[in-house]
């Protein structure tokens, strides 16, 4: 819990511009992972499209996490 205090805090003193591309670097890899499952459904079979769906569910995980240390 006091691990996730001292996160918020250090991310509450982020200026605006270092915001904003925390959102930029979010949208980025959200469009990397649509872009990424978007392949792996249409061109890929078997374990190949498995292992991508996975890491585009990663990447997706990554890309919020940003948006979200944008957002507050």
């Amino acid at each position: 819990m006091l691990l996730m205090l001292q996160a918020f805090t250090a991310v509450a003193k982020l200026d605006g511009m270092m915001k904003m591309w925390f959102s930029f670097i979010g949208m980025g890899l959200m469009i990397v992972s649509a872009l990424l499952i978007f392949f792996a459904r249409s061109k890929t079979k078997g374990w190949i499209r498995v292992v991508l769906t996975i890491v585009s569910v990663i990447i997706l995980i990554y890309g919020c996490g940003f948006e979200l240390v944008a957002l507050f």
